[in-house]
Order: C-alpha cells, then sequence, then structure tokens
C-alpha cells in the first residue's frame, strides 16, 4: 500500500503553487501587510480556482473534497505568506454550518465568493481578562478577541459555553488588532444584547470546527517552515565567505540538516491529521491537537534557525524572512496554544482528569 497525496491532490498542490508563485510575490505580500492594498482582488482569483468552496459539499455549490486537500492547499497558502481569509471563511464556517445543519444557504455565497465569514472562536476557548459572550434570549452580549477576518461580512460567535452564533458585522462594533503577523486580519467584536442566530448548542459542533482549524494552522505552518527551509539551503549554496560557499562549512550544514530532519516527519502527521477528519474520527481531536502543537513547535525552530542561515541579512525586510517567521508565531498561538492542545489530546487519551 502506497501512502501519499493521490494524483488528483499533487495537481491540485501544483496548480495552487504555480497560481501564488505568479500571483503573490513578496512584494505584493509586503504591500497587502502594510496597508497598501486590500486582500479582497486576491481573495476573489482563489475563489475562482475554487479555494473557499473546497469543504463546502457540492449539493450546497462547492467542491466537497475532503479535509486532507484542504491540508494540502493551506500547505501552500502558508508557503507563499498568501494574506488570504481561508482559516474563516474557507474552514471554520464550512465546517461550523454544516455539521450543524445550519444557515446552508449562505455556503453558496461563501463558496462563491460574495460572502466572507469570520470567526470568533477563541473566548470558547480560554476567555481572556476583560473579554468573554454570553447569550441570552437570541442576543450577545460581551466581547471577543482576535476574530479571524477584520473585513468579514459576518461573524461566527462562540460564547463562554460554546454555543455558536451567526451575528453580521454591521450589528456589531469592530476594531481592528494588530498582531505579529500582517498577513491576515483579527479584530475585537464588542456586543451589547446584540441580536444573533443560533447556529449550535452542541459543543461537538464547536470541537469539530476547532479540529479542522488545528489542522489547517498545523498545514500551514508547515508551508511556512518548509519556504524558510528552502530559502536558507538556497541562501547557504550562493553566499560565499573565504572564497568558500558557506554550504560547505560544517556548522551551517549542521543547522541545515537539523531543520530537514526536524521537518520532514511533520508532513505525515499533518496529512493522517488530515485523513481522520474524514476517515477516523475516533482520532481526530487527538491528531489535530497534536499535530498543532507540534507543528508550532516545529515551525518557530525552522523559521528562526533559516534566519540564522542569513547571517544578519536574515533580519532585513529586503530578505524578508520575517514574514514566515510571523506566521509561523500567529499560528502558534491562534486557536489554542501548544500547551493547551497537549493537554486537550492528553485529555481526550485519558491521560489528564
Amino acid at each position: 500500500m502506497e501512502f501519499g497525496l493521490s494524483q488528483e491532490q499533487t495537481l491540485l498542490q501544483d496548480s495552487i503553487n504555480r497560481f501564488l508563485a505568479e500571483q503573490v510575490p513578496l512584494d505584493k505580500v509586503r504591500r497587502i501587510a502594510a496597508g497598501e492594498e486590500a486582500d479582497a482582488e486576491l481573495w476573489q482569483a482563489l475563489t475562482e480556482l475554487g479555494v473557499p468552496g473546497l469543504l463546502v459539499s457540492e449539493q450546497n455549490g462547492g467542491l466537497g473534497l475532503t479535509a486532507l486537500d484542504m491540508a494540502v492547499v493551506s500547505e501552500s497558502l502558508g508557503y507563499h505568506v498568501t494574506p488570504a481569509p481561508l482559516l474563516a471563511s474557507g474552514v471554520l464556517a464550512p465546517v461550523t454550518l454544516q455539521t450543524a445543519g445550519k444557515a446552508e444557504e449562505l455556503l453558496g455565497e461563501v463558496a462563491t465568493g460574495q460572502r466572507r465569514i469570520g470567526a470568533a472562536f477563541a473566548e470558547g476557548l480560554a476567555p481572556r481578562a476583560g473579554a468573554g459572550v454570553s447569550a441570552s434570549r437570541g442576543k450577545l452580549t460581551g466581547k471577543s478577541l482576535f476574530a479571524l477576518d477584520a473585513d468579514a461580512d459576518d461573524y461566527l460567535v462562540a460564547t463562554d459555553q460554546r454555543e455558536i452564533y451567526l451575528v453580521a458585522a454591521k450589528d456589531v462594533k469592530r476594531r481592528a488588532l494588530t498582531t505579529v503577523d500582517a498577513t491576515r486580519s483579527t479584530c475585537e467584536l464588542s456586543y451589547d444584547k446584540t441580536g444573533a442566530q443560533l447556529i449550535a448548542t452542541d459543543q461537538r459542533v464547536f470541537h469539530a470546527a476547532i479540529d479542522a482549524a488545528a489542522v489547517a494552522l498545523a498545514a500551514d505552518t508547515l508551508g511556512a517552515a518548509q519556504c524558510a527551509l528552502d530559502q536558507a539551503v538556497a541562501y547557504a549554496g550562493e553566499r560565499k565567505q573565504f572564497n568558500r560557499v558557506i554550504a560547505s562549512f560544517q556548522a551551517v550544514k549542521h543547522l541545515c540538516a537539523e531543520m530537514v530532519a526536524a521537518l520532514e516527519p511533520c508532513r505525515a502527521m499533518v496529512w493522517y491529521a488530515a485523513h481522520c477528519l474524514d476517515e477516523v474520527p475516533e482520532e481526530a481531536s487527538m491528531m489535530a491537537s497534536h499535530s498543532k502543537a507540534h507543528l508550532a513547535e516545529v515551525g518557530q525552530l525552522v523559521t528562526r534557525t533559516a534566519i540564522e542561515v542569513h547571517g544578519g541579512m536574515g533580519f532585513t525586510d529586503l530578505v524578508g524572512l520575517h514574514y514566515w517567521f510571523k506566521r509561523a508565531g500567529f499560528n502558534r498561538q491562534m486557536l489554542g496554544s501548544p500547551e493547551a492542545h497537549r493537554e486537550r489530546a492528553a485529555r481526550l487519551q485519558g491521560l489528564a482528569a
């Protein structure tokens, strides 16, 4: 038996990579990150490739592909540090709405790019000081921090009790937040008895969405780390010191070998975690948390080491490696830190109370 991507998945990854290599050069990433250009045009171009509809079922107007297909695309987006709201509109929204069996009419608009749905799930995981969301009689009160996609048309909001509501962006007070990763936008949402549509009260819906998002974040980090590694190896093969390329120095060889040894096993881990979402549901949550936690550590190691291989150039905006380093840093903390996901996995395995 052969374990790996199918021919169709390889073709999907190749086509996405070709598109991103042509349409999302580093200069474009810089402009969007600096706020000089919106991400709407890029998201529309990705919509034409079917990216927002990957997980939307065919009857709801999407492609109806698998979680592994989504992970493959997420890896490509991470590789190119693509400024796109896939995590919210393309992962959390379809999984939440389809698992709950609600608001299917929205999914067709999501798949075609007509509507962007953000996600405010952080308060359902671990409320921060000064934040938290409660619901009473269909109205929300409180505050959500680090809601994904500051330009969304609607938001899926998780309460402290992990109930999920859909609220229109025009009905909430929205304030953009600054994070380490400028390629993806987040915001603070404030509610004052704000009317909202109940989507789910069953916590299984919340956990299904978190599982899918954790795998997507792990795959995104895998792509970002792989690109940082590729850049470091290429630079080491060109940069000369003492009339020798630095790749011939034992210390640099060790740094590159350390990155490869840490990163290569992660690919199979992410693929299996994505496979579990569809085919091995009893292991899905555990593998999603394990992959999210492990990739958070490895992504940080690889992107940091890649900068070290570049020496002083690694810290400059000209090289731009900081975008990949910050991408991995954002993924590390978003929707649960490594420590939180390891604790979650331990509980699922009966290793913690």
